[in-house]
C-alpha cells in the first residue's frame, strides 16, 4: 500500500536532513528549554532516550512547539513456519518496514485553527510466509507489505477540524483503517498482534491506500459518526488519478457509529468502545460458480461490521491515567458469500499490560479468529473455515525498543483439509529513531 513518488521521495529525506542538523535557536528561553532536555534526551543515549536520537540536542522539541513533527521508525520480524503448512523447509524469513513521518500543525505554526498536513513515507524488504511456506487465507505479518520497495508516500492528507472539534474533515491519499474499524487491543501490527486477521476485518474490500474524503462528527465525549468515501480501486503505489477520476471511477464507502463510554466502577473508571459499520462497494465482481454454472459477475457488494473493546480491570483504580490491567476486544462481519470468499468473520481476545512485577509497560496478547468460507465458496473444494490462535508477549525493553515473541496456530490453513496446522513462531522488533 504504498505509491512511488520521486518528489515525495526527495522531500521526505530532504525534511529528515534538516530536523536532524537543526540549529538551536537563539531566543533565550528556548536555549534554557533545550538545556533541560539536553540533559535527559543526548543523542543516542539507549537507555534513556524515549527516542534513540534524542531531542536533537533540543531542535525536535522546538520544531515540534513550532508545529513541526518528525517521526521515523522500523519494525523488523523475523517469522519461521516450523510446523505443518506447504513448506517448513526454508519456511522462514526476516520481513521489515520504515516510517517516515512529518506532521504540520498550521495552528501551532500561528496560521489557521484546525488544520493539519500528514505525510507518511514508507519502505519494505521481503514478503509475508503465510502465502508459500503456510497456505493462509490471510496473512502472517500485517506488516509485510508485499517485497522490497524504495521509500514510496503512501499518505498525504489535510485534516480540518471545525467547532472545537466536534466536526473533522479529511481529504487525501489515506489509509481508511486508520478512522474506522479501530480497536484498543487489536489494531497495530507493529506493537500488538502481527496476524493481519487481529489487526482488522479481513472481509471487508478495504482499498489500498486510496484518494478519500472522511466526515466525522462528534457532538459529545461518548458518541461519535463518521462517513468515508474513497477510491475502490486505488493502487497504493499510483496516485490515484487514474482512478479515481477517469473511466469508471468505483467509490467505496463506508460508514460507522460508535459509543465510548467510561464505565465508573470499584476498579476504577473503565474506558470502552462500541463500533458498528456499514460498507458499501459498487465494483463489478465475479460470482462464484452458480446453480447453471455460469460464470457472471455481481455489483452492488454491501456488508456490516461491528467492533468493541471494553478494560475491564485497572490495577491502579485511582490512576485514570494508568493503562495497566486487562481489556477485552470482539469483532464479527458479514459479506455476501456469492462474491466474497469468508462471509462470516469473527475475533475475540485481550491483553494485559503489567502482569509481571516490575514489568508496567510489558503487554501479554491473545486472541482468535475464524474466517468462514461461504457455501458458494466451498464448491471450489474448500473446507469450511480457517481458524487462527495468537500469543504475543510486547517487552518494553527499552524505552525506544520493543521486543516481542509471537506464536501463531492456524487450523486448517486456507480453511481444507488438505493442509496440515501450521505452527508460525516469530520475533518482532519495533525501534523509534
Amino acid at each position: 500500500m504504498r505509491m512511488q513518488i520521486a518528489g515525495g521521495t526527495v522531500l521526505a529525506w530532504l525534511l529528515m536532513a534538516c530536523s536532524l542538523h537543526a540549529q538551536t535557536p537563539a531566543s533565550q528561553p528556548a536555549q534554557q528549554a533545550v538545556g533541560e532536555r539536553a540533559r535527559t534526551e543526548r543523542l543516542f543515549d539507549a537507555l534513556n532516550n524515549t527516542q534513540l536520537t534524542g531531542d536533537w540536542g533540543g531542535a525536535r522539541n522546538w520544531l515540534a512547539d513550532k508545529g513541526i513533527e518528525f517521526g521515523l521508525s522500523m519494525t523488523a520480524t523475523y517469522q519461521h513456519n516450523t510446523y505443518g503448512g506447504l513448506d517448513t523447509h526454508n519456511g522462514h524469513d526476516i520481513i521489515g518496514s520504515v516510517d517516515t513521518q512529518l506532521t504540520l500543525d498550521f495552528e501551532k505554526m500561528g496560521l489557521w485553527k484546525g488544520g493539519i498536513l500528514y505525510l507518511l513515507a514508507e519502505s519494505s524488504w521481503n514478503t509475508d510466509i503465510g502465502l508459500d511456506k503456510v497456505g493462509t487465507l490471510h496473512a502472517v505479518n500485517g506488516d509485510a507489505y508485499g517485497g522490497d520497495e524504495p521509500i514510496q508516500v503512501s499518505e498525504l492528507w489535510y485534516q480540518q477540524t471545525f467547532l472545537d472539534e466536534k466536526i473533522r474533515v479529511k481529504v487525501g491519499k489515506m489509509d481508511l483503517m486508520i478512522d474506522f474499524d479501530l480497536n484498543a487491543y487489536a489494531n497495530d501490527e507493529t506493537s500488538q498482534f502481527l496476524n493481519t486477521t487481529l489487526v482488522n476485518i479481513q472481509n471487508i474490500p478495504w482499498p489500498d491506500y486510496c484518494q478519500g474524503v472522511v466526515v466525522a462528527v462528534q457532538p459529545v465525549d461518548w458518541t461519535y459518526f463518521q462517513g468515508a468515501v474513497a477510491d475502490a480501486q486505488a493502487s497504493g503505489r499510483e496516485t490515484g488519478f487514474n482512478t479515481f477520476y477517469h473511466d469508471e471511477s468505483y467509490t467505496f464507502s463506508v460508514f460507522e457509529t460508535g459509543f465510548t463510554p467510561v464505565w465508573s466502577t470499584a476498579w476504577g473508571k473503565l474506558p470502552g468502545g462500541y463500533r458498528f459499520m456499514l460498507w458499501y462497494d459498487p465494483r463489478p465482481k465475479p460470482v462464484f460458480l452458480t446453480t447453471e454454472n455460469v460464470f457472471r459477475n455481481r455489483t452492488d457488494d454491501i456488508g456490516f461490521a461491528f467492533n468493541m473493546d471494553q478494560m475491564l480491570f485497572r490495577e491502579n483504580p485511582g490512576d485514570d491515567e494508568d493503562t495497566q490491567g486487562l481489556g477485552v476486544f470482539f469483532r464479527c462481519a458479514y459479506a455476501h458469500d456469492d462474491i466474497n470468499l469468508t462471509e462470516h468473520f469473527w475475533s475475540v481476545g485481550g491483553q494485559y499490560q503489567g502482569l509481571l512485577p516490575a514489568r508496567d509497560d510489558d503487554v501479554l496478547g491473545f486472541g482468535f479468529v475464524q474466517s468462514i468460507i461461504g457455501d458458494r465458496a466451498r464448491t471450489l473444494d474448500l473446507g469450511d473455515r480457517e481458524s487462527i490462535y495468537e500469543l504475543y508477549y510486547n517487552i518494553a525493553l527499552l524505552p525506544w525498543l520493543n521486543v516481542t515473541p509471537d506464536f501463531q496456530w492456524i487450523h486448517q490453513p486456507h480453511g481444507t483439509e488438505a493442509i496440515r496446522d501450521s505452527f508460525v513462531v516469530g520475533v518482532r522488533m519495533q525501534m523509534t529513531f
